[in-house]
């Protein structure tokens, strides 16, 4: 017997009857719970994932993001990782694809399109910014503040969280060192943010304090082998280490 509700391609094994154990209250799935269990369920079980860790120095970073922060826009790091993942799509172009395995087809994509958890009172929803790499800082808080907006007040389409390239989901404001993000099928990776901190680090015969940002990387092991996995996710680190590169108003 399959099973229906949980998207699983595992037999269904019937529940204990938890009753014997004491009181229970039983609630139905909401839709946005129902749907994230049949996917998620659906992208464990088709993609052998591997999830990669590193450190990002954003210490120079965190001086930029706080200097340009005003009452009226605030910035976070997301959008700084938006574009530097934008970027990264063009030098990596197998993160930016999907597979097709009955044509036995890489579909390689040109657009950039970065799918963002948004975390709602009913669930976990994945609103898609599109053309990111055509967009400066500014205007990617703007797209975020809108859709994050409007995902809490249930009024994102289906089609806004359709065409992502890749997956960004930042748990850096609630805490946690390291987790490992489910890629977002079709898709073939995703970013993980954790809570930066403080760190001692050794720099010309001295240590000295840097802001450091936990990265988690998962990926489609299909497509995208390790070596290229720590390369990209080098490439990320290195990248937002170096914030002068960074878009803000044009």
């Amino acid at each position: 017997r399959q099973s229906g509700s949980g998207g699983s391609s595992l037999a269904a094994r019937a529940l204990p009857d938890f009753s014997k154990f004491g009181t229970l209250d039983r609630q139905p799935m909401n839709n946005i719970r129902k749907k994230t269990a049949e996917h998620l369920s659906y992208a464990w079980q088709a993609i052998p994932h591997v999830t990669q860790f590193g450190k990002a120095d954003i210490t120079e970073l965190e001086k930029l993001r706080k200097k340009y922060t005003t009452p009226e826009r605030g910035l976070t790091i997301t959008p700084f990782l938006m574009k530097v993942m934008a970027a990264a799509l063009k030098q990596f172009p197998q993160f930016n694809a999907s597979i097709d395995m009955e044509r036995n087809e890489i579909i390689y994509k040109k657009y950039f399109n970065i799918g963002v958890a948004v975390d709602t009172e009913r669930g976990l929803i994945v609103p898609v910014i599109r053309d990111v790499e055509k967009k400066n800082i500014f205007q990617i808080v703007d797209d975020l503040k809108d859709v994050a907006k409007r995902a809490r007040e249930k009024r994102v389409t289906l089609e806004e969280m359709q065409g992502g390239s890749i997956t960004l989901t930042n748990l850096g404001g609630i805490g946690g060192t390291s987790f490992t993000p489910i890629v977002n099928w079709p898709e073939v990776a995703i970013l993980g943010v954790s809570r930066g901190g403080w760190e001692q680090t050794y720099e010309n015969g001295q240590f000295v304090p840097r802001f450091k940002l936990p990265l988690s990387l998962s990926y489609d092991h299909r497509i995208i082998d390790g070596a290229d996995g720590a390369r990209f996710l080098n490439w990320i680190c290195e990248a937002i280490e170096q914030p002068f590169m960074m878009e803000l108003s044009g």
